[in-house]
């Protein structure tokens, strides 16, 4: 904008000027006027200027000459004057009578084009709104960058005129202030010099500081910048425009609030871990500090009782940094997490608990100046789900004496409401959690047996609370001849469904090893149980979409520890480790693995090897090798590693296996079964082979009874004697080939007849008048139990008898 600009179209060096004698005849013609009408000054001197007023014809020229009045009044009128082209202009004029002939007044008349005139008028109202009336703060600081003028907006929020901070730079105004827009110098100073020096504005600056009439209260104000040019181009300046946001701006940040409240609150499915959350949401970006207090009950998963009053015995969870500010109890000490606390009756905390309704406190506004230090304002805010109050959180400001206000408050109980539904559903998932791992241990061995095959120990741990109960389980089942049943499996899915899943496969597992079954077909009848399981059982609600039961793995085993032999089988299961007791080597058992049980068109394939004295063997589910970095491969290596050591107690070994799991959350439940196996004495089995012949049936009652004299049996000899002339009479009268006898001593006295048929015997209640048909009757009553397993080239036959009647070890040696 020039210098004429700023004087306006009527100044006399701009506007077009005309002097008119008494009689209103054009005595003086400036340049202007003949670039604004066209007329040179030889073609107008000397008329009379009514002819240059464009009027409709038939009318006078109006009287306008004679209303001037005195020298120096001024009048202004509109008029349309015509132009040297016949074109008409309508004009904005000037009239001042100058002086007094003897004839009139002389005039001089400046004349400029109206929409001109108007159009500079509303440029300097709105000027001298800004300069007056604007909200938008305008300041100009020199380019030393120091404060040379703002307007009146700008003295009213600094409290007062604006001299006293002539002179000073920006950085002095706020010395406190930064800037929150990215990408931008620290400073204001190095904003605005940076638009000193490539001109380039500053658009949308976001600003926060403190004006020096109110020091407690933290403004935010988005700012422009704009360098200044003189006439010549020069620049001598910067601008800032700024407009305070502070309300806006807490509203962006109240919205970006719940935003991160919904992806933070309720990650994790933990009471306490919930509540952290909220402190570590809004501290320090909307409270100075937070505690939270919640019921016992609610701590514990138990339902919180739905109380009228005010709820007392509330214990302190958790508190941000400067929670010692907060309203304490009547005791007046800071409580510590963990720590019960009681508000007293009266206290806004009881009264909050009551009603279910947030309260604010808000204390008087402090003075300018004010250091900042103390509770300004605290927010007691309900926890409550469904209708019930579950606790306490309490928000509080000390460095900032701003109240909490209407926005605030309903942001807070926004946030609290959030946060009483994730505890909420912590509470439940807790309280199912809990159910679901008592039922998951309860279906779990409590304690190993002691058996003389194997020496075993295992170890079993659940997955992280956030994942839920899974379904690993282990078991050692003693199977008749001294031989032992090694079971390891997993219920692929977390949850109840999945626990339950385990219980009855494990129930069913020890079912079908009483039947002596080989492992292969031990799991092809346990893959039929599975699948059939899967569809018969009913949507009782218990297994959502998430605990869907997709598949088992298992691995089953059985070891002799008179042959030394292990014969096992796997359905998708993880192969197990064998160490040999002599080299310490480990090696991954190599072994047919069929499908996991329950995907239809299971066939399975046994696997059999000959183990040495004090061999040890590993069977695990795949948590214990799955690696978090490294995959099963890593893991599985490291169990390795600890296997070697396979001469430290099992205990002890199992405890090292178990290191080998990364820190923290687990994700998979990990099942652990380690057995060191056991040869039993030759001293303790006796076996005789007789040929299919009646006449050898008394003899095997001889050589039985002779050998429980041996063994210092001899209370056992009766019954030994009937059961093997039963037994035998039976292998005899129904099978062919020769009949083979053994017994053994162990924690029982066994008899096993084996012969080479595959009919199994069924007991039978003869009747009074049959002569025979009581042989098995007999036997099933002399002993504790009675059985049948089958063999690739016959059936066995086999009788326990407790040792708790015969003669004690030290009977027995002598």
């Amino acid at each position: 904008m020039s210098a004429g600009e700023l004087l306006g179209p009527l100044h006399v060096t701009r506007a077009a000027a005309v002097v008119l004698d008494a009689g209103g005849v054009v005595i003086g013609w400036s340049p202007s006027a003949e670039r604004l009408l066209g007329y040179p000054p030889e073609e107008v001197l000397g008329r009379p200027a009514a002819t240059l007023v464009a009027r409709k014809a038939g009318t006078q020229p109006a009287p306008w000459m004679h209303t001037v009045g005195d020298p120096g009044s001024i009048r202004s009128a509109a008029l349309n004057l015509r132009h040297r082209d016949g074109r008409i202009l309508r004009m904005a004029t000037t009239m001042c009578a100058v002086a007094h002939g003897p004839d009139g007044p002389a005039v001089v008349l400046l004349a400029a084009d109206l929409e001109e005139l108007r159009s500079w008028e509303a440029h300097q109202a709105m000027l001298r709104g800004l300069v007056t009336q604007s909200p938008v703060w305008l300041t100009i600081y020199d380019p030393e960058l120091r404060v040379v003028w703002a307007n009146a907006v700008v003295d009213r929020e600094m409290g007062g005129p604006l001299t006293p901070y002539v002179g000073r730079t920006v950085d002095e105004l706020f010395p406190q202030g930064r800037i929150l827009t990215e990408h931008h110098p620290p400073t204001l100073a190095g904003t605005m010099l940076q638009v000193l020096e490539d001109g380039v504005p500053v658009i949308d600056l976001h600003y926060l500081g403190r004006v020096p009439v109110a020091p407690e209260y933290e403004r935010v104000w988005s700012c422009s910048y704009y360098r200044l040019l003189d006439a010549r181009g020069e620049p001598i300046g910067v601008c800032e425009e700024a407009v305070d946001i502070t309300e806006r701006h807490r509203a962006e940040q109240r919205l970006a609030l719940l935003v991160r409240a919904g992806s933070t609150i309720g990650t994790s499915l933990d009471v306490v871990r919930t509540a952290t959350e909220l402190v570590e949401v809004v501290v320090p970006r909307f409270a100075d500090a937070v505690t939270v207090d919640l019921l016992p009950e609610v701590l514990e998963g138990m339902e919180p009782a739905d109380q009228g009053g005010p709820r007392q015995g509330l214990l302190r969870v958790c508190g941000g940094r400067g929670a010692q500010h907060t309203a304490r109890p009547a005791g007046g000490t800071s409580v510590a997490a963990g720590e019960p606390v009681e508000y007293a009756f009266a206290s806004p905390q009881a009264r909050c608990l009551a009603s279910g309704r947030s309260i604010v406190e808000n204390a008087p506004g402090t003075p300018a100046g004010h250091s900042g230090t103390g509770v300004h304002a605290r927010l007691f805010v309900p926890l409550k789900a469904r209708g019930t109050v579950m606790g306490l959180v309490t928000f509080l400001r000390s460095r900032t004496a701003v109240p909490f206000d209407a926005d605030e408050h309903e942001l807070a109980d926004e946030l609290a409401a959030r946060t009483a539904v994730c505890i909420d559903n912590a509470r439940r998932y807790a309280r199912e959690y809990a159910a679901a791992v008592t039922l998951q241990r309860s279906l779990l061995p409590q304690r190993l047996p002691p058996q003389s095959a194997v020496e075993a120990a295992y170890r079993y741990l659940p997955a992280d609370r956030q994942v839920g109960v899974g379904g690993d389980w282990f078991d050692v089942i003693p199977l008749s001849g001294t031989r032992v049943g090694l079971v390891v499996g997993d219920v692929v899915g977390h949850g109840l469904r999945a626990a339950a899943t385990m219980g009855r496969l494990r129930t069913t597992v020890r079912a079908l090893a009483q039947l002596d079954l080989d492992p292969d077909e031990l799991l092809t009848r346990l893959a039929g149980v599975a699948g059939r399981g899967d569809r018969d059982s009913p949507d009782d609600g218990v297994g959502a979409e998430d605990d869907e039961i997709i598949g088992v793995t298992c691995l089953y085993a059985v070891y002799d520890p008179i042959s030394r032999r292990c014969s096992w089988c796997s359905a998708g299961h993880p192969m197990p480790a064998v160490v040999d007791p002599a080299t310490g080597r480990v090696c991954i058992a190599e072994l047919p693995s069929g499908p996991p049980l329950g995907l239809g068109g299971a066939t399975y394939e046994n696997a059999e090897v000959e183990l040495a004295p004090g061999s040890v063997l590993a069977l695990f589910t795949n948590g214990l090798v799955d690696s978090r970095t490294g995959g099963a491969g890593v893991g599985l290596h490291r169990l390795v590693q600890v296997l070697a050591q396979h001469r430290l107690p099992l205990e002890k070994l199992c405890d090292r296996a178990m290191a080998v799991l990364p820190v923290g959350p687990v994700n998979d439940d990990a099942a652990l079964l380690l057995v060191r196996t056991r040869v039993l004495d030759a001293r303790q089995v006796a076996c005789w082979t007789l040929p299919a012949d009646p006449s050898v049936v008394a003899h095997a009652r001889t050589v039985a009874a002779a050998q429980l004299d041996e063994w210092g049996l001899p209370e056992l000899a009766f019954t030994t004697e009937l059961v093997v002339s039963e037994l035998v009479t039976n292998a005899i009268r129904y099978a062919s080939g020769p009949v083979r006898l053994r017994l053994i001593r162990d924690r029982a006295l066994l008899c096993e007849v084996s012969d080479s048929g595959h009919t199994s015997p069924h007991l039978r209640h003869a009747a009074g008048d049959e002569e025979g048909g009581r042989g098995l009757f007999l036997v099933a009553q002399t002993t504790q139990r009675w059985g049948t397993r089958y063999t690739s080239d016959g059936k066995t036959i086999w009788a326990e008898q407790s040792l708790s009647q015969a003669a004690s070890p030290q009977h027995a040696a002598a």
